[in-house]
């Protein structure tokens, strides 16, 4: 039994009291954007779009080794993409971030075997389906080159261009699209870290994803072509995430689309446990708070929401989009 433990509502205070919030209303007004992919253009910010979730890995956090036979994964696929998914991002490694169990570690999956993972679903699913838009979750520059050769359109690199050198001119290359996540450390690290001032997170975060972004327009990519991720639970443990999410619309001040990802993300957990005052592991338990995590993003800004059960999430986007168009002044 999980101690009551109400911690994470003084971490998650930040500025709550001073945030300024849009005088049209008390949800965040996001801009309408494009964002410039290899064969399309999406446009942003009218109603919020959603990345469904393949993870071709032996030990993903929630779903791992369902979906590593390629047939299977190509499957998965289409079932989120009839769900209502924009975009099917695939992955083949774990990072495995936030944990105050003491799980953290860092999966070594070298590049070839990353490809051997990706390869074989991505260009099945594009054989099949070649107007679908496939993003491509790697921070190896080799992996992206193969999955970019092999006709995916977006690599969503969890490292904001920080641990492959060699990423940026890859992307800048091929014209793709990219999302860059602002992360503090390795997974590895992360249990070890010092915790951070709840006031300041959000501005610890702008300022990562102003770096990570300059880094790919001197590489070459159009500003266009940038979508950002505030990395939830990539070197942010339990409350420091929701003092982020208070304070995430801050970062549209950098004038590109957001995408959260906040599926099934281990915080949600630990934060219902700490106000029920009991385990939660069901995983209807963890969809409800996944769904009430990105419904309150949304709200604060997001334009996409990368999630593993589509069609949850594309019934609560469509309601929390509802909520900010009421917002938005006549």
């Amino acid at each position: 039994m999980t101690e009551p433990d109400h911690s994470f509502a003084a971490a998650a205070q930040g500025d709550l009291r001073s945030s300024k919030r849009n005088a049209s209303g008390p949800f965040a007004r996001r801009r309408r954007l494009s964002w410039r992919l290899r064969k399309s253009v999406l446009e942003l910010g009218e109603r919020t779009l959603v990345m469904g979730v393949v993870n071709v890995t032996p030990d993903s956090f929630s779903d791992g080794g369902r979906f590593l036979e390629p047939e299977r994964a190509v499957e998965q696929a289409l079932r989120l993409m009839q769900e209502g998914a924009s975009v099917v991002d695939f992955g083949a490694e774990s990072t495995r971030p936030g944990s105050h169990a003491g799980d953290v570690r860092q999966a070594t999956v070298s590049a070839a075997e990353e490809m051997d993972r990706l390869l074989p679903p991505l260009e099945m699913l594009l054989r099949e389906r070649p107007d679908v838009i496939v993003s491509i979750d790697t921070y190896k520059a080799e992996t992206a080159r193969a999955a970019l050769r092999a006709g995916a359109d977006i690599i969503n690199d969890v490292s904001g261009f920080q641990w492959d050198s060699a990423m940026p001119q890859v992307c800048a290359e091929a014209q793709c699209g990219v999302v860059l996540m602002h992360t503090r450390g390795k997974p590895d690290e992360w249990l070890h870290q010092q915790p951070l001032i709840p006031a300041s997170i959000g501005t610890l975060v702008w300022d990562g994803l102003a770096h990570s972004l300059q880094r790919a327009i001197q590489a070459g990519m159009a500003e266009e072509a940038v979508v950002l991720d505030p990395g939830y639970g990539f070197g942010k443990r339990m409350g420091e995430n929701f003092a982020l999410l208070l304070q995430q619309e801050k970062l549209l001040e950098l004038e590109r689309p957001l995408l959260v990802g906040l599926s099934r993300k281990s915080f949600l957990r630990w934060a219902m446990e700490a106000r029920l005052g009991r385990e939660v592991r069901s995983e209807a338990s963890m969809e409800a708070a996944s769904i009430a995590g990105l419904t309150a993003a949304v709200l604060s800004g997001a334009s996409i929401v990368r999630v593993h059960s589509v069609r949850a999430a594309v019934e609560a986007v469509a309601l929390a989009d509802v909520l900010l168009d009421a917002a938005e002044p006549a």
